[in-house]
């Protein structure tokens, strides 16, 4: 799975206004009837009322930092499943249960690719704990039983990001 996806905007989709540091900020990404990923960032209170025209695969908030030219690369510029993983379980992202799903999800891929290593669970027990191999840092990602009624769950999901499945086709 890989996509264009440009980084977070300096502005606001719907008032235009330029982030400033600290603000919260909503991010969509979002299929439209082309079949191209978009990405729509948003001031929080502008996110309420928002419909974003087409189906939306996922969203999460962060808070706005102003980016420096530094350690920017064109590879940041892809969506592939690890990118996906490391924006949503970013600590500055705040967690959703639809988003948990699909972190849990994207984690077992990048399980089998051997991006991520499962350490255990966190105290609490409801956390799975996954080291991320190439900078050693540990994400705590919600754990739920992978029943059919889990992948269903995020199936919407999943379509939004790479497309229908057409009957006997593969994954």
């Amino acid at each position: 799975m890989e996509m264009n996806l440009p980084y977070l905007a300096g502005t606001c989709f719907v008032t235009r206004r330029a982030f400033v540091d600290g603000e919260r900020v909503v991010s969509f990404l979002v299929r439209s009837g082309s079949l191209e990923v978009k990405r729509y960032d948003l001031m929080a209170e502008a996110a309420e009322g928002f419909s974003p025209p087409g189906e939306v695969a996922c969203r999460w908030v962060q808070v706005f930092k102003t980016r420096t030219g530094r350690g920017l690369s064109d590879r940041a510029l892809k969506l592939t499943a690890e990118n996906l993983f490391l924006t949503l379980a970013d600590a500055a992202t705040e967690p959703t249960l639809e988003n948990g799903r699909l972190l849990q999800f994207l984690a077992l891929m990048l399980e089998r690719k051997r991006l991520l290593r499962r350490r255990g669970r966190n105290a609490s027990g409801d956390k799975a704990v996954w080291e991320y191999a190439r900078s050693k840092q540990l994400y705590e990602i919600p754990v739920a039983e992978l029943t059919p009624e889990f992948f269903l769950s995020i199936q919407k999901q999943l379509s939004a990001l790479v497309g229908e499945l057409n009957p006997g086709e593969g994954a």
